[in-house]
């Protein structure tokens, strides 16, 4: 039976959603984590650290991710290390949340933000494990528990993290999601584009021959990337003649040719009377395979500098394009075979759930620590409607993910 007090747990994560903290200001929940457990006693400060992964994130920030490492107890030091993680930002969205439990639900009293369930039950999860080991003196492994900054803009803070302060764990699990029983053991790679389009400005009216229109130029490029495939839900494997499954199993890897791609956001123009003269574009390009990664990438490219050439004034001049690629994230995929993934399944059947294996279409920080040679399955902690004012947490679910939390950390299932 677990020993996790689910009073305590519940009033972590009520206290944890309704702290203010988004990407880079994070500072607030990270002293509360810290404060709390210097006040529960039984754990010495020089256990907990911080690092300076905000002084490397190109998004600046002001709080570094927070690190707990306990040595394994008497017998146990020698035990392979484990991690345990969560991100400690949530979307601005959330930012002014009410959190109030009605029945078996906590949803954000204030109607015009989400709740933060996302990540804060599943900080709150890790917290009331390693709480748990604290008051009942439990026997363990050697521990880290890591909590994280920057996760909602590209996985900064686990990108940036100073792996050396983590004690080279032999496995990991990252709590972040719905169902207590999901197990993700696979996530895409993703890269961000900035796409600089530099057209000629005229008057719209007098004379718009001798205009190059930025927007015109990214019109066509999006149309040309949607009729051909590249927008959206991409499968390019349909092309050459090969049937596509009715149905790809939740654990089963995208096929080579598949993947997404997004133009999320266009800047253009000030005036209806002004030939455009810039725009900037920003997209986002997926997949599980890196090389189909860099085609997509290499479509974008394509199609905008195609495009540029295509539209040209009365004096033949046409635009210009520049391109800024970021790779955010690669792909990771964990056999079921796996310790790491023995271990989930092993918990959550204690639990008496089903376990059950995905592969997903999101990044986590699963991905920089299994980049960082740590396999690491991702947990759910009850999260649901993340990122819009619908999020609620279930606490059904909640505590059965703090429970397995607390098993994973001391290796009973």
């Amino acid at each position: 039976m677990s020993q996790i007090d689910r009073q305590t747990a519940e009033q972590l994560a009520l206290n944890l959603m309704r702290i203010p903290g988004t990407a880079g200001d994070e500072s607030a929940v990270a002293t509360y984590i810290r404060t709390f457990l210097e006040t529960l006693g039984g754990l010495p400060t020089s256990t907990i650290s911080t690092d300076t992964a905000h002084r490397r994130s190109p998004a600046g920030g002001e709080q570094g991710n927070l690190v707990v490492k306990l040595r394994g107890t008497a017998g146990r030091t020698r035990e392979p290390r484990r991690l345990l993680s969560a991100h400690m930002d949530t979307v601005p969205i959330c930012v002014g949340c009410d959190p109030v439990k009605r029945g078996n639900f906590v949803r954000s009293a204030n109607k015009d933000t989400g709740l933060g369930a996302d990540d804060r039950a599943g900080c709150a999860a890790i917290l009331a494990a390693l709480t748990a080991i604290i008051t009942n003196n439990l026997s363990h492994p050697p521990l880290t528990f890591l909590w994280t900054v920057q996760e909602e803009i590209g996985l900064k803070g686990a990108r940036h993290c100073t792996v050396s302060k983590l004690g080279k764990p032999a496995m990991g699990f990252n709590f972040d999601g719905g169902s207590p029983g999901d197990i993700v053991i696979g996530a895409t790679g993703a890269s961000r584009m900035a796409i600089h389009i530099q057209g000629i400005a005229s008057h719209a009216g007098g004379h718009p021959e001798d205009g190059v229109s930025a927007i015109a130029i990214a019109s066509l490029a999006i149309a040309e990337l949607v009729k051909k495939g590249w927008h959206g839900t991409i499968d390019q494997s349909k092309k050459s003649g090969k049937k596509r499954k009715k149905a790809r199993r939740p654990d089963e890897k995208p096929g080579k040719k598949q993947g997404t791609a997004n133009v999320g956001i266009i800047q253009a123009g000030a005036a209806t009377n002004v030939v455009t003269e810039s725009a900037t574009l920003r997209a986002e390009m997926r997949s599980h395979h890196p090389a189909f990664r860099r085609r997509i990438v290499d479509a974008y490219i394509k199609a905008f500098r195609k495009a540029a050439k295509r539209i040209t004034n009365d004096a033949g001049a046409c635009g210009k394009v520049a391109f800024d690629v970021q790779d955010d994230y690669e792909s990771f995929a964990l056999g079921r075979d796996e310790p790491v993934v023995r271990e989930a399944v092993a918990a959550i059947e204690a639990m008496q759930l089903t376990p059950n294996p995905r592969i997903i279409n999101g990044g986590l920080d699963a991905n920089w620590l299994n980049a960082y040679s740590i396999p690491t399955a991702t947990l759910g902690v009850g999260q649901h409607d993340i990122h819009t004012v619908k999020e609620h947490l279930n606490l059904k679910e909640f505590h059965a993910g703090c429970a397995i939390a607390l098993r994973l950390a001391i290796g009973a299932a």
